[in-house]
């Protein structure tokens, strides 16, 4: 895959109901555009969890007691991982009423993953950073369903299978290991079309909120492969 350079800062959010290739899409996004990166919000809350970090440890509390951690929280994990690589200002705050100013460097260039997923969250994280793009990808329900219905997993690494696109080298066994493959528990088609509707239900607000900001591309595709690459086509007008 070829490589290519962005001109200026791109600050991206993927929106997509579970199973449609978010995760890919970030993969491959990163691989073409090397000044691209990933900020996990997942991944911010563990890290500072595991690095008992005074607001991991806040975070903590709130997991322990069953309870979702609030969203001033997660902003400012966010907001402390962007002071961290300098993209965007040190005096920069979550109290603060005016949004940070972003870096335009090219190379503080990031996919915001995990948040927000909500439009009042996406109403705070504008008083916070102006995002410059939104994807929402679009798979038909049906191509998502039995593409659930296809996987297959190695539950001790993770490693995961489909039998229409990405079939191990023996039916039924993990490539490396040899050892058989399991459905997860929660891969039946009640469970995913209920998921399926709440995401429809909650993720509608959020495309509208973005899309009277005008940053909302729509991208549809049966496949992954599919909507790569029209959503480089997109970046590169937009960025490179």
């Amino acid at each position: 895959m070829s490589t290519k350079e962005f001109k200026r800062a791109a600050r991206i959010i993927l929106v997509g109901a579970p199973g449609v290739g978010k995760g890919t899409q970030a993969e491959r996004l990163m691989k073409r555009y090397p000044q691209l990166s990933a900020v996990s919000s997942g991944d911010l809350l563990r890290e500072g969890v595991r690095n008992r970090t005074p607001l991991g440890l806040e975070a903590e509390a709130f997991i322990k007691a069953g309870n979702l951690v609030p969203d001033e929280m997660i902003l400012k994990l966010i907001l402390d991982k962007l002071k961290a690589n300098r993209w965007v200002s040190n005096h920069s705050s979550v109290t603060d009423p005016s949004p940070a100013q972003p870096s335009k460097n090219p190379s503080a260039s990031f996919i915001l993953d995990g948040f927000p997923r909500t439009a009042t969250q996406a109403s705070r994280l504008d008083s916070l950073i102006p995002v410059n793009l939104v994807v929402s990808l679009i798979t038909p329900v049906n191509i998502i369903l039995s593409r659930i219905a296809s996987r297959w997993v190695h539950a001790p690494s993770g490693r995961v299978y489909n039998t229409d696109f990405n079939a191990p080298k023996v039916p039924g066994k993990d490539d490396l290991t040899g050892e058989p493959l399991t459905k997860r528990a929660d891969d039946d088609e009640e469970t995913w079309k209920q998921r399926l509707k709440k995401f429809d239900e909650t993720s509608q607000p959020l495309l509208d909120h973005y899309n009277q900001k005008n940053v909302l591309w729509t991208v549809n595709g049966n496949s992954s492969n599919e909507i790569t690459p029209k959503l480089f086509r997109e970046l590169d007008s937009r960025f490179a």
